[in-house]
């Protein structure tokens, strides 16, 4: 469920124009290993804007890694190596339930505070003296959240590019 509910939250304020700060400014794409249909764990069925070959760092202002089953997968592991760069660029990363395993076998959690659905999802890996058990955790450009935090995972990939401060401020009110 997780995946479908951040892809429709995001995607309707990213869509929203009127409610950015600086309307055009961001657009929401989606990225799949191939541009063939993918199927969320929520059932939504979703055509990617673009296969992961043809991501472009300039053109990026942040990733999200939705939630779902098969990030265990090593077909699944370049997303790691693309959220490495998009964060080596000095770019904000993003990953809700079982995609908080790529970030942390890439080492992208060593360094900072990160959640997950518990512990040991993550396996074995460099930061686990950061994990918190929060809902969602924000630390310097990366994201993370358990599956049952969707609309608070949302709200913190909304907020870290401060396109929608007026709008995060009152949904945290």
């Amino acid at each position: 469920m997780s995946s479908s509910v951040v892809y429709l939250a995001l995607a309707a304020q990213v869509s929203l124009q009127r409610f950015q700060q600086r309307p055009g400014r961001y657009e929401l794409r989606t990225v799949g290993l191939t541009t063939d249909p993918v199927r969320t764990i929520g059932g939504v069925r979703m055509l990617p804007d673009m296969a992961l070959s043809e991501v472009s760092l300039e053109d990026a202002a942040m990733l999200v890694l939705p939630g779902g089953d098969g990030w265990e997968s090593s077909s699944r592991a370049v997303f790691g190596t693309l959220a490495r760069e998009f964060r080596s660029a000095g770019k904000p990363i993003a990953a809700i339930c079982g995609a908080t395993r790529v970030l942390a076998a890439e080492g992208l959690l060593d360094d900072v505070a990160h959640t997950s659905n518990f512990p040991a999802t993550l396996g074995p890996y460099g930061g686990a003296a950061l994990y918190r058990d929060e809902r969602v955790v924000r630390d310097r450009g990366v994201i993370t959240a358990g599956g049952a935090s969707a609309l608070e995972f949302a709200r913190e990939v909304l907020a870290e590019p401060e396109a929608y401060r007026n709008l995060v401020a009152s949904v945290r009110d």
